[in-house]
C-alpha cells in the first residue's frame, strides 16, 4: 500500500515552559515526546488506545526516525503537528510528522520508519484492519473488539 493520499491528522498543541531549553526553545528531545504525544492522539481517536494495545498484545513500534528542525519553537507558540502515514510495503511503514507554528510556517520536518510489534512474539507482524484504519491507510471503520 502506498499513496499521499492517507488521512493527515493534525494536533494543536502550546509550548510550555517544560518543553524549552535553557536556550529558550524547544529542547531538540522534547520534540519526540511531542511526535509521540501527536501520535498516539491519532491513533486513540481511531479507537486504537492503549488499552486496546494491552488487550490484544500488538501495538505501534518505531524503527527509525528523521529529524530536521527549520525554525525555532518558543514559549507559548501555538502549533500544529500533522501527521500522516505515507506508504506500508509489507510490515514496514513510513509516517510524516511536521511541525508548522500559527504563521503556518514549517518549523520542523520528520520521517520515520515504523511497524506493527506483536508483543508476546516480540517480532513485527502484517498491518491488521485496526491498524491500518488507526493510522489512517483505511477509511473503512472497524469494531475494535
Amino acid at each position: 500500500m502506498e499513496s499521499n493520499q492517507y488521512q493527515t491528522f493534525k494536533y494543536a498543541v502550546v509550548i510550555r515552559e517544560n518543553h524549552l531549553d535553557t536556550f529558550g526553545h524547544v529542547n531538540n528531545a522534547t520534540y519526540l515526546q511531542l511526535l509521540e504525544e501527536a501520535r498516539w492522539e491519532f491513533i486513540t481517536s481511531r479507537g486504537y488506545d492503549l488499552n486496546y494495545v494491552q488487550k490484544v498484545g500488538i501495538g505501534p513500534v518505531i524503527l527509525e526516525i528523521n529529524m530536521k528542525f527549520l525554525k525555532e519553537l518558543c514559549l507559548r507558540q501555538k502549533i500544529t503537528i500533522e501527521s500522516q502515514t505515507l506508504s506500508y510495503q509489507n510490515k514496514i511503514a513510513t509516517l510524516r510528522q511536521d511541525i508548522f507554528n500559527e504563521a503556518g510556517e514549517l518549523c520542523f520536518q520528520s520521517k520515520m520508519t515504523f511497524g506493527l510489534f506483536d508483543l508476546k512474539a516480540r517480532k513485527l507482524i502484517m498491518p491488521t484492519k485496526e491498524w491500518s484504519y488507526a493510522i489512517g491507510v483505511t477509511e473503512t471503520k472497524v469494531v475494535f473488539e
